[in-house]
């Protein structure tokens, strides 16, 4: 393009040939008003605010093209007569009050009524007959609010290539909408979300239930990757999976977590919960995406781009090798410090090892997750119980770090809680994980509510017990296990007792014979999370039993003599930079907040490395990027279709064989399922791609 030279009221401005004269002016400092105009969409120039002088002639900066030698005037009286005419037009059919608006205060119809000195209360009022559509998911329609500037109808068709969204007509009434007044879904909308996003009145907005206006726009806008404790960029891997290119995938998922397989097995997904598909229809399998990705990772070319700090000279002790002790290992290793880990188990991976059973996580993936955290040089150490954590201190460390998580069972203070037969969770569970023989009946009730109560129970179909129950404080719509959890157990026959409380476990010689329960009819915590239950009187009742397991929580195994600080639940009290009472010893994980997920523990094991390691004298920055840049990482451009309408689930392994051992209960994504349910995702992080309105506040004159 030829270099030009014009002039934009007598400031001498170099361009090339060609651009328009309102994008020109507004990158030089210099504001000319606007509303049609977005610098992402093709011009209009129909709201007539953007008007310039040259030459003599009154003409729309948005479609004048810039040529050499031109002298524009962006101000003068007759300029501003006809910008204030053209501003009272558009509000001649625009509501008068803005206070009540869902977009006072960043309205960009607003911010031009001050700076043209407009007033809506002396102009002549017209009524749209339009009613405020709710009923679309994620987006509120309110034409009255609409000045048909036409940026939705644009950003749909000429930019997502979507064309939903165009101008129709009631009557004598010109509205945007859809094609026979279609609801969004029916009209094949993708729900990308760029129409409420260039919409500078509200008419076009996201649901108010749906924002939270106490927090950043992409909090809101970006659920999953917000909502999850590690911060994982799940839009920009979920994208890569739908490209089929898996290495890449795989790179942006291990930017923030360094164990991905065990998490593509168990994790919580905390982030389908929040998943804005969901609003449509179902959310995104997340947690399977991930893991189809981490398993179809070939080059592994995220290692060529990971930091290896040189040897800092510091020394690290680690106790414990869960979820949060390798990750804390893992990344505090990568900053340059020797770290150890000491696990008093005969394996790594904490309760991810001996707490969860195989069926749902097969033990060659957490070998394999732990070989990966060794091989840069972190050293393990297995069956060593740490007994005095000072010592490893005045022994050289510089650092320690208590991640031993919470082992300990919680045994409920009810008659019978010690006859044989009676089990913990974390005993039982542990006892099953490592082979070591259990002796059961033929009648099992676990005792509990949660997926760890759910595991018990499921553990106890697979070792032969051939009646198993589970009973628990809350009903259907309140037990804390998830839905798929609930649902295999129901497949696999254990009987699942609703609304119960337990009176006392029944014993003959010293072993357990039955359990009297006694129905629940309501439960609640108070403000000091204790427990208040409402029991039906006269509703005991005995149920027939070989075994109880009691699943009613886990606590730490500490003592006031490891010499820290307890709180609640026997978790170690920290500082906000996981500083215990102990100079140089750290905490992290359930050790602190108690039983949580795994996610949650990785989290923490990324905090407290980043403490430490400033604690250590370094920059505490562990963030990386692991992968190349997305192809649609700066993309503003056409959407593509939903792929499956419907959730696609893993398909799980025939009822009959799986209660049987101990074998993965589910298949995993093939490439088709994992290609089409990642094709569901919304992309709600593109929107954000989109350039930001730019009004006279942002300009100074």
């Amino acid at each position: 393009m030829k270099n030009i030279k014009i002039k934009i009221d007598g400031k001498e401005i170099e361009t090339v040939e060609g651009k328009n004269i309102l994008d020109l002016a507004l990158e030089s400092g210099i504001y000319i008003p606007h509303i049609c105009h977005h610098p992402d969409l093709p011009e209009l120039g129909a709201c007539r605010l953007c008007i310039v002088e040259f030459e003599g002639k009154i003409l729309t900066s948005c479609t004048l093209k810039a040529q050499d030698g031109m002298e524009i005037v962006t101000k003068n009286e007759k300029i501003n007569k006809k910008r204030q005419l053209a501003m009272e037009l558009i509000l001649a059919a625009h509501p008068e009050e803005c206070s009540t608006c869902p977009k006072y205060g960043k309205c960009e119809l607003q911010t031009l009524m001050q700076y043209l000195g407009v007033s809506p209360e002396r102009l002549r009022r017209r009524v749209k007959s339009f009613a405020v559509n709710s009923s679309n998911p994620l987006f509120d329609h309110d034409m009255t609010r609409c000045i048909l500037c036409g940026r939705c109808v644009r950003v749909c068709q000429k930019v997502r290539g979507v064309e939903v969204l165009d101008y129709e007509k009631k009557g004598n009434e010109v509205y945007i909408g859809t094609s026979l007044n279609k609801i969004l879904i029916d009209a094949d909308c993708r729900f990308c979300g760029a129409c409420a996003e260039v919409c500078p009145t509200g008419a076009i907005r996201d649901k108010k239930e749906l924002i939270d206006l106490s927090k950043p726009k992409e909090v809101s806008l970006v659920p999953c990757k917000n909502i999850c404790p590690a911060g994982t960029n799940i839009p920009r891997y979920i994208r890569f999976v739908k490209e089929g290119k898996y290495d890449e995938a795989t790179a942006v998922i291990r930017e923030k977590l360094p164990i991905p397989k065990i998490l593509g097995h168990i994790c919580s997904h905390p982030c389908e919960a929040g998943c804005r598909r969901s609003e449509v229809n179902e959310p995104i399998s997340i947690r399977n995406i991930k893991l189809y990705a981490v398993e179809h990772d070939k080059e592994q070319i995220w290692k060529a781009k990971r930091k290896l700090n040189s040897n800092s000279g510091k020394k690290v002790s680690v106790i414990g090798a869960g979820p949060t002790g390798l990750t804390a290992a893992y990344y505090l290793k990568k900053q340059g410090h020797e770290v150890t880990i000491y696990e008093a188990m005969p394996y790594a991976g904490g309760m991810t090892r001996v707490g969860i059973p195989e069926y749902r996580l097969p033990r060659d993936v957490i070998q394999e997750e732990v070989d990966m955290i060794t091989d840069i040089g972190v050293k393990l150490i297995t069956n060593k119980k740490i007994k005095n954590y000072e010592q490893l201190l005045k022994d050289g460390q510089d650092a320690v770090l208590v991640a031993i998580g919470s082992h300990k069972g919680v045994r409920l203070p009810i008659e019978g809680n010690d006859l044989k037969g009676v089990y913990l969770n974390t005993d039982f569970l542990r006892k099953t994980s490592l082979n070591e023989k259990i002796q059961l009946g033929d009648k099992l009730i676990v005792l509990g509510g949660g997926n760890v109560a759910f595991d018990c129970a499921r553990s106890a179909v697979r070792l032969g017990v051939k009646e198993v129950h589970l009973a628990c404080l809350e009903d259907e719509s309140t037990i804390p296990g998830s839905e798929e959890e609930v649902k295999a157990a129901e497949e696999e026959g254990i009987k699942i007792h609703y609304a119960k409380s337990f009176s006392k476990i029944i014993g003959i010689n010293g072993s357990v014979s039955g359990i009297e329960i006694v129905d629940v009819e309501s439960m609640s915590f108070d403000e000091n999370k204790r427990l208040n239950i409402k029991l039906i009187e006269g509703s005991n009742h005995t149920l027939e039993i070989d075994n109880v397991i009691f699943a009613t929580g886990q606590r730490p195994d500490l003592s006031e003599e490891d010499g820290f600080t307890l709180g609640r639940g026997n978790t170690i009290v920290v500082n906000d930079k996981l500083e215990t009472n102990i100079k140089g010893i750290f905490a992290a994980g359930d050790v602190i907040y108690g039983t949580n997920s795994v996610i949650k523990a990785v989290a923490s094991g990324r905090e407290a490395a980043t403490a430490i390691d400033k604690f250590l004298g370094g920059d505490g920055e562990i963030n990386e990027v692991l992968a190349p840049k997305d192809v649609q990482e700066d993309y503003i451009g056409k959407i593509k279709s939903f792929g499956y309408k419907n959730r696609i689930l893993p398909k799980v392994v025939d009822i009959n064989t799986r209660k049987c051992n101990f074998d993965s209960a589910e298949n995993g994504f093939s490439c088709e399922e994992a290609t089409e349910e990642s094709s569901r995702c919304l992309m709600c992080d593109l929107r954000l791609k989109l350039a930001k309105p730019r009004t006279w506040n942002d300009y100074t004159e």
